[in-house]
C-alpha cells in the first residue's frame, strides 16, 4: 500500500473520451500521476503526450502496460468487450484497477472478475459514479428514514437529444488501417473488414458494446441499488427499437420492467427503466423516482426532491348503493374506529436537497484512491458491479430474444427463462 506521501502511478488503457475524462479526474487528485497510456488509435496516444508530457509512455498493446513495474494502478476504459479480460489480467499482474461500467460484456464473464479481485488482494472498483454521488447517498439516508413510506415502484429515465448523446462520435480525418490497430481493437469479437464507424462508434454495435443497457441502464440500477440496498431483480422484460438513429444494431429507444423481491430493507417493488435518444426535450433529461405509500422521492442532476402527500383513512362512498339502515350502521362503525382520522394527516410538503455542488465522478475516483492508500472499504467492488451489470445486460437478452428472463440476485446467475412473450 502506498504511503500518503508517495505518488500512485497510473496508466490509462483506452484513451477515448471517457478514458481521458477518467484520467483527468484521477490526476486532479494530489499524489496521483499518469505515466503511461494505451490506445488503438495513434492520434489519441499523441494527445496523451500533449496533455501529460512527451515522456509519457504510449503503446497500442496493453500488455506492455501490465508488464511495467512502475505502474501501480490502471484505468480500464476500453470498449466493453475488453473489460473482463483486461480487468482479470491487471489484477493478476498485481495492479489496482478502475474499470469503466459495465464491468462485463456478457453476464457469464462476471464471476471471473470477482474471483480475480479476491485472489489478488488489490483494489478493484467499477466506474459507475452514482455509487459515490451525494445525490444517491442523500436519497439513501431519506429512504432509510422512511420519508416516503413503503416503496412500491420506481421510474428511472435518461433521455438524450444530441448526436453525441446517441453515440454518433466524431471520426478523425486520418482514420485508416495504419493509424488504427483494427486487429487489436477487435480482440475476440467477430472478425470484420476495417470499418472506421465500428472503431470510433463502437457503442452502436453488439460486437463491442452493450447498447443502452450497458451504457445507461447500469447507471440507473447503480443508483437504485445504492438507495434501496437491493441485490437486484428476479424478472426482467424489455422492448424498444431503432427509431431515429438508424446506423446501429442496438436500439436507440428502450424500455424495461424489472420485478424486485421483498427484502429486509424494502417490500417487493417494480421498476420501469427508459432511455430515448431522440426525445422532445431540448436537453438531456435524467431522474430516478421512488414512489412510496406516503410520497415520492426523485433523484436527479440537481439533487433530491421529496414530495409527501399522506392520505387520510378514507370512508367508502360506494355504500350509497346500500339500504339506508345499512349505510348508517357502516358509518357509525367507521367513525368509532377512526375518531381522529383527519387530525392524523400531516399537510402536503415538498423538500429539496441541493447536491449540485458535488461532482460524483470526481468523488468516485477519490474513493478509489482512498481505498488504495488507506485500505478503506471498497465503494463499488466486482460483486456490486455484477449485480448492476447482470440485470442491465438481461434487458438486452430480453429485447433480442423477445422473452421475459429471470435472474437470481443472490447467486448472480440467470435462471430458467419463461416462454416467448407476445
Amino acid at each position: 500500500m502506498p504511503s500518503p506521501n508517495d505518488n500512485i502511478q497510473i496508466a490509462l488503457i483506452g484513451a477515448g473520451g471517457m478514458g481521458q475524462g477518467d484520467a483527468k479526474m484521477a490526476t486532479s487528485i494530489p499524489g496521483v500521476k499518469l505515466i503511461a497510456a494505451c490506445d488503438c488509435y495513434d492520434g489519441r496516444l499523441q494527445h496523451m503526450k500533449e496533455i501529460y508530457g512527451k515522456d509519457t509512455f504510449t503503446t497500442r498493446d496493453y500488455q506492455q502496460i501490465l508488464n511495467r513495474s512502475d505502474v501501480d494502478s490502471v484505468i480500464i476504459a476500453t470498449p466493453d468487450h475488453w473489460h473482463q479480460r483486461i480487468s482479470v489480467e491487471s489484477l493478476k499482474a498485481s495492479k489496482h484497477a478502475y474499470c469503466e461500467k459495465p464491468m462485463v460484456h456478457a453476464i457469464e464473464e462476471g464471476k471471473a472478475v470477482i474471483e480475480a479481485q479476491a485472489q489478488s488482494g488489490k483494489v478493484f472498483q467499477v466506474g459507475s459514479q452514482y455509487r459515490s454521488s451525494l445525490t444517491y447517498l442523500k436519497a439513501r439516508e431519506l429512504f432509510q428514514a422512511n420519508v416516503i413510506g413503503e416503496l412500491n415502484s420506481v421510474e428511472a429515465w435518461l433521455d438524450r437529444n444530441t448526436a453525441i448523446g446517441a453515440w454518433e462520435y466524431s471520426i478523425p480525418l486520418d482514420a485508416d488501417a495504419t493509424t488504427c490497430d483494427w486487429a487489436q481493437f477487435q480482440g475476440n469479437a467477430l472478425k470484420r473488414p476495417w470499418d472506421a464507424k465500428r472503431f470510433f462508434r463502437w457503442r452502436n454495435y453488439r460486437d463491442y458494446g452493450t447498447g443502452v443497457a450497458g451504457d445507461l441502464f447500469v447507471h440507473l440500477l447503480t443508483g437504485l441499488h445504492t438507495v434501496t440496498g437491493s441485490l437486484g431483480p428476479t424478472r426482467v422484460y424489455a422492448t424498444g427499437g431503432i427509431r431515429y438513429w438508424m446506423d446501429r444494431d442496438v436500439p436507440d429507444v428502450m424500455l424495461a420492467t424489472l420485478d424486485y423481491p421483498k427484502s429486509k430493507e424494502h417490500p417487493a417493488f417494480n421498476v420501469l427503466l427508459r432511455v430515448n435518444f431522440k426525445s422532445s426535450l431540448p436537453e438531456e433529461s435524467f431522474g430516478v423516482k421512488f414512489i412510496g405509500s406516503d410520497g415520492v422521492m426523485t433523484a436527479g442532476y440537481e439533487g433530491v426532491k421529496v414530495e409527501r402527500t399522506p392520505r387520510p383513512d378514507e370512508f367508502d362512498s360506494t355504500i350509497e348503493s346500500f339500504a339506508n339502515a345499512t349505510q348508517e350502521k357502516i358509518r357509525m362503525e367507521w367513525n368509532e374506529k377512526h375518531p381522529d382520522a383527519d387530525l392524523k394527516v400531516k399537510p402536503d410538503s415538498t423538500e429539496v436537497y441541493d447536491t449540485s455542488n458535488q461532482d460524483g465522478h470526481l468523488e468516485h475516483h477519490k474513493n478509489f484512491y482512498r481505498s488504495i492508500r488507506e485500505g478503506r472499504p471498497l465503494i463499488e467492488d466486482a460483486t456490486f458491479g455484477l449485480r448492476a451489470a447482470g440485470p442491465a445486460l438481461l434487458t438486452n437478452e430480453s429485447y433480442f430474444q423477445r422473452k421475459i428472463v429471470s435472474w437470481d440476485p443472490e447467486t448472480m446467475m440467470q435462471t430458467q427463462k419463461s416462454a416467448t412473450s407476445t
